[in-house]
């Protein structure tokens, strides 16, 4: 059993954060909200949403797990206005998802759970480096990045207790640090690593700019981003592994 109701864009921001690395997933229904957990198909890059109850405006499910397909879903909430809100219920019977909005109703077909990716398990890592910043300076990093190379190092400097990002391209470099009072929050540790700057663009996507996003970085290990949505009441974190640097 699960039937909801939800603003359009509490639902967008929930799709988005998910869409950016994975095209279908497992939705868990739990009674004090639902869950998702994706890993894209090259194991680069996961991600972990909790969306709790008091983010709908009505809410009741009972542990039901569906499939779904989330371009699909993203076209139909996207054909809502802002601050419309979005009636969902599930057909036990018939296995699918209908969709209201203002009038419009929507039947969707659901894909079977068991035929989706398993869900990865998110390793419990004790990363030495924390950083809190702002939404818009991840995006001012990536866009930066993004003009002279496809992958890019995050890094904190312990010495001048300072985040900084950099990217080599075969001409261009960029460089851009952020010392603690630039930062809304910095735990120095040691820390350097390269990613792949394509998934870092695809999560940057969906990371609201005014967001507060904390950052658990390593030397040559996996970051993990976290940040609130839908006024705090769900909460998404990406993982992304590191392109290990040989000598």
């Amino acid at each position: 059993m699960f039937k909801a109701i939800v603003s359009a864009d509490t639902l967008q921001e929930t799709l988005d954060s998910v869409s950016v690395l994975v095209d279908e997933c497992k939705i868990h229904l739990d009674e004090d909200g639902l869950s998702i957990r994706a890993v894209d198909p090259a194991n680069v890059g996961m991600v972990d949403l909790d969306l709790g109850a008091a983010a709908f405006e009505s809410y009741e499910a009972d542990g039901g797990l569906i499939g779904v397909n989330l371009s699909r879903l993203e076209d139909i909430a996207g054909m809502a206005d802002a601050g419309q809100l979005v009636q969902l219920e599930l057909d036990e019977e018939t296995r699918k998802l209908h969709i209201q909005i203002d009038g419009l109703e929507y039947t969707l077909a659901l894909i079977d759970p068991d035929s989706i990716r398993q869900e990865p398990d998110i390793p419990d890592l004790d990363l030495p480096a924390h950083v809190v910043i702002e939404g818009r300076d991840i995006d001012r990093a990536v866009t930066a990045a993004d003009m002279v190379s496809d992958h890019i190092a995050l890094g904190v400097d312990t010495g001048d207790e300072l985040f900084y990002v950099d990217a080599e391209g075969d001409t261009d470099d960029v460089h851009l640090e952020l010392t603690q009072d630039q930062l809304i929050d910095l735990d120095a540790g040691d820390a350097h690593s390269l990613f792949s700057l394509d998934y870092l663009k695809d999560m940057n996507k969906a990371i609201p700019k005014d967001a507060e996003v904390e950052l658990e970085l390593g030397d040559e290990y996996p970051v993990k981003l976290h940040y609130d949505i839908a006024e705090a009441q769900g909460r998404v974190t990406y993982m992304l592994a590191p392109r290990i640097q040989s000598d």
